[in-house]
């Protein structure tokens, strides 16, 4: 726990720590020493600012004169007493410090264990209940190619509680509807979801990722930990070493250096390890002896670097996007620990309390958000509630006309997307609410389904428009008038989707009828629209035959004269006319010759560019009209695109006014603008010459 107030590490360990200090006094501390000193200090990354709760392996002394002053102070100090309430308020705060210090551990260590875990707030957990079977599989097909397999842990795992329970209501309505319609079958109820194929195939793959990824974890976490307790033990028998000081810094160095590398550890063993090195680094540093001037500039340092951090945390504090600031706060927490050394020990608890105070106010914002967020929940939960009611009714209506059981459909579906775009409910009602829900839908398609069932004399009528609809695309089917013919397919195919339920044992029949007409009709509409016009043949050939021609054209190396050539034979080749599509192969064959001569041109890569679209257009034009229009929303997406991403680099460079101005970061970045300046004029003379070539 991040608790200095608790300090005592300038207790621990008193008597090793004097005889060593009288051995030191005893030693010249040569040049060479000194130096190696320095560089400790000035490159310390870690030190001791955490509570030492218990250290079993050492044994912790209090020197006299420390219990004496401590005596001495207890006898003058007056003493305030305090009211029971404000007794329990101060209880509580520290509890609740001492909570949000916790809940920031906890996850660091959890985050050290295992890396991978930090980018799971970088991907949004979706409201899965809500999407449809199709939609989970896509959704978790693009989590399993996600490389770090624990990043999406929660998130796969959620996706597949609601994917089983939405296929498991998906398959006992289907069971109604095969019971309804076959009320005497003695048959079981088989129904294969190639879905649900894809969806195992794809937690498979989910799952040995994870397994494969576990197993080297484990194995990594072990040894890690192996070697950072060797570590700590050849730390602390550094203490008692006799050896000549220049050599004990020389070994002091070479352990700090492999702990910086050490890699991560057993979340259950991160404080408990961490602590034991920072104590035994405290007494190192206790008993060196520095030089006073040297220590205070390191603490100096430290000092700075922690006001950084305070600084930094009261702008969290306010900060709206609360799962980002206090994802920082874990950071900040994290360098606090591992990355910055001590502070005088007269200011140490001042700024200790300074810290955790905001990081107490951060915790009580996001326990307010949560708090208010689960209000939110409940006020869902009473919507939903009411949908549930709504459906209800509707269960138990008595509808009695086929247009009535259409509105009542229409309703239903209305209240069914109404419950999906209300949002989260507690998850503890979650899946009692969901419940709820489909059972009332359920009902509700029994009652359909059973009025649908004696409704015989409707499925009579649709059968004869359904006949009717069969002989006209028979009639139609041989048509060679495409143009008045295809509008009249199309709407006798959208009159088919109109007509209600046939009787099942014809329903196959007549679709396979009706489907083989039409499609005889669209083949030979197709085969029509492969017959190749002749005027676009001989464009074809005559392009086929140009290219050899443009094959051997030469640059002579005047800019002017080579670019009017190239454009001249742009515009030869626009004269030859469009090609068949099938043939279209060619215009990608023209377009590579005339990259190559760009390429060759001595002119800039805008002018090429340009150059180049002009041609991109002709060809487009010669497609589709729909596909300049295409090409202008492209244009001006990349437009605001580019702007964009020049307005965010010349944003970033106002942090560095104050840089110099050789700094390579800062010469990049003023690169990166001077890029995208370009790109972006060149995408403004290209949407220039679209408007104009649109005109």
């Amino acid at each position: 726990m991040l608790e200095e107030q608790n300090d005592n590490l300038h207790k621990a360990d008193g008597n090793l720590i004097e005889e060593t200090n009288n051995t030191i006094q005893e030693q010249e501390t040569n040049a060479e020493t000194q130096a190696i000193v320095e560089d400790i200090l000035e490159n310390n990354e870690v030190s001791n600012e955490t509570i030492i709760e218990e250290i079993s392996t050492t044994e912790v002394t209090m020197p006299n004169s420390v219990m004496d002053n401590d005596i001495e102070i207890s006898e003058n100090q007056n003493i305030v007493e305090l009211t029971d309430d404000q007794v329990a308020e101060e209880i509580s705060i520290e509890e609740t410090k001492k909570s949000a210090l916790e809940t920031i551990e906890e996850s660091n260590a959890e985050e050290s264990e295992d890396e991978t875990l930090k980018n799971r707030h970088e991907i949004p957990l979706l409201d899965y209940d809500t999407m449809s079977l199709q939609q989970l599989v896509e959704e978790l097909e693009n989590l399993v190619t996600v490389e770090k397999v624990m990043s999406v842990k929660d998130h796969v795992e959620a996706l597949k509680k609601a994917f089983l329970t939405e296929y498991q209501h998906f398959i006992e309505e289907k069971k109604e509807e095969f019971l309804a319609e076959n009320p005497e079958t003695t048959e079981d109820f088989h129904y294969h979801l190639p879905l649900k194929t894809t969806f195992e195939h794809l937690y498979s793959q989910y799952r040995d990722k994870k397994n494969n990824h576990f197993q080297s974890l484990q194995n990594n976490l072990k040894a890690n930990l192996n070697n950072r307790l060797t570590i700590v033990e050849e730390l602390k028998e550094l203490i008692n070493s006799t050896e000549p000081m220049s050599s004990l810094l020389k070994q002091f160095n070479d352990i700090r250096d492999r702990w910086k590398v050490a890699g991560p550890i057993p979340k259950d063993k991160y404080n408990h390890v961490w602590n034991n090195y920072h104590f035994h680094l405290e007494n190192f540093y206790d008993i060196l002896h520095l030089d006073r001037e040297i220590r205070d500039l390191d603490f100096k340092h430290n000092l700075e670097q922690k006001q950084k951090i305070i600084a930094r945390v009261e702008e969290l504090v306010h900060e709206e996007d609360i799962h980002k600031a206090f994802r920082e706060l874990q950071d900040l927490h994290r360098i606090w620990k591992e990355e910055i050394g001590p502070v005088s020990r007269d200011i140490r608890e001042d700024v200790w309390n300074k810290f955790s105070d905001l990081t107490k106010q951060m915790h009580d914002k996001r326990e307010n958000f949560y708090a208010s967020f689960r209000e939110v929940e409940i006020a869902n939960l009473v919507s939903k509630k009411e949908i549930i009611a709504k459906l209800e009714e509707l269960a138990n209506e008595k509808v009695d006309s086929h247009n009535g059981w259409q509105e009542q459909i229409q309703k239903v579906e209305a209240l069914r997307n109404e419950f999906f775009a209300v949002g989260k409910v507690p998850s503890e009602v979650n899946e009692a609410t969901w419940y709820q829900f489909k059972t009332e839908v359920r009902n509700f398609n029994k009652l359909k389904n059973l009025y649908y069932k004696d409704l015989k004399q409707d499925q009579h009528d649709n059968l004869s428009k359904k006949q009717a609809l069969v002989e006209k695309v028979k009639a139609l089917k041989e048509s060679t008038d495409f143009a008045a013919t295809t509008p009249l397919m199309k709407q006798i195919q959208e009159e088919w989707k109109t007509v209600g339920h046939v009787p099942r044992k014809l329903s196959d029949k007549l679709w396979k009828e009706f489907r083989a007409a039409c499609n005889e009709y669209f083949e030979n509409l197709k085969s029509q629209r492969k017959e190749l016009d002749s005027d676009e043949v001989a464009a074809f050939e005559k392009k086929k035959e140009y290219l050899e021609t443009i094959k051997s054209f030469e640059l002579i190396g005047e800019h002017k004269t080579d670019l009017d050539g190239i454009k001249a034979h742009i515009e030869t080749w626009k004269s030859f006319g469009k090609v068949p599509f099938s043939r279209r192969y060619v215009e990608g064959k023209f377009n590579k010759i005339l990259d190559v001569l760009f390429e060759k041109l001595s002119s800039s890569k805008k002018e090429n560019d340009l150059a180049r679209y002009s041609n991109k257009l002709d060809h487009l034009a010669s497609l589709d009209s729909r596909k300049i229009d295409g090409e202008k929303i492209f244009i001006m997406r990349k437009i605001d695109e580019v702007q964009n991403d020049l307005f965010q680099l010349e944003n970033n460079i106002q942090f560095f006014a104050n840089a110099d101005a050789n700094n390579p970061l800062v010469k990049e970045v003023h690169k990166n603008i001077e890029k995208q300046k370009e790109e972006l004029a060149t995408w403004k003379d290209k949407l220039k010459q679209l408007n104009n070539f649109m005109a």
